[in-house]
């Protein structure tokens, strides 16, 4: 079965044409523009590189009224699995360097509880302001779903957008839809400066 390759906006069914689908790994990964890289004259001037770009991916656990009602519904590097272990973050990855998935969320669909309606999948840049960085300095940015069981890409979202000036990216999510579960390709870029901003457009 070929790879699914998304466009901003679309969807797609991801149980219904899987049957026995329960597991899903979702890889997200970026590279840091080579652009970012060159210091230029200041930077010279003072000895070194700008610093690394450190994003953070995380989950948001939402309910049916799309808000995120407890705090141990958001997994991130501070909280790397829900209560009852349904989602679970593989740990945070401090550059963005190397191929392939830079941070991965796996997610046991059958054993999400059933208050929770939607997970969406959000990246945002560390310390953006103080380092002023944004999204301008990121590269190849994307986001994959696998079947965890046999290993098989599912789909791929891989983000294309000029994200210049801002310093989040809403990514995607995964939902519940007539008994099933889909997956919808966002791309929404947002000015919020920190992960605790993010999550204010859920409260």
């Amino acid at each position: 079965m070929a790879v699914i390759n998304l466009q901003k906006g679309q969807k797609i069914d991801l149980t219904k044409g899987n049957p026995g689908l329960t597991k899903i790994m979702v890889g997200l990964g970026w590279d840091e523009a080579a652009k970012s890289r060159s210091g230029g004259f200041l930077s010279s001037l003072l000895g070194g590189k700008p610093p690394e770009i450190d994003c953070d991916a995380s989950a948001l656990m939402l309910d049916a009224n799309d808000k995120l009602t407890r705090k141990d519904r958001l997994i991130y590097f501070g909280n790397l699995q829900s209560v009852e272990k349904s989602v679970k973050h593989s740990g945070d990855n401090l550059t963005g360097g190397g191929d392939g998935d830079d941070e991965q969320i796996h997610v046991d669909l059958a054993m999400v509880p059933a208050e929770i309606h939607k997970i969406v999948f959000v990246v945002n840049i560390y310390d953006c302001v103080k380092r002023r960085q944004d999204f301008g300095h990121i590269a190849n940015a994307f986001i994959r779903v696998v079947n965890s069981g046999n290993g098989q890409e599912l789909c791929r979202f891989n983000l294309t957008e000029d994200y210049s000036g801002k310093t989040s990216l809403i990514v995607a999510e995964v939902y519940r839809h007539s008994g099933e579960w889909k997956f919808a390709a966002l791309g929404e870029a947002t000015r919020d400066a920190s992960l605790s901003e993010i999550i204010r457009r859920y409260q």
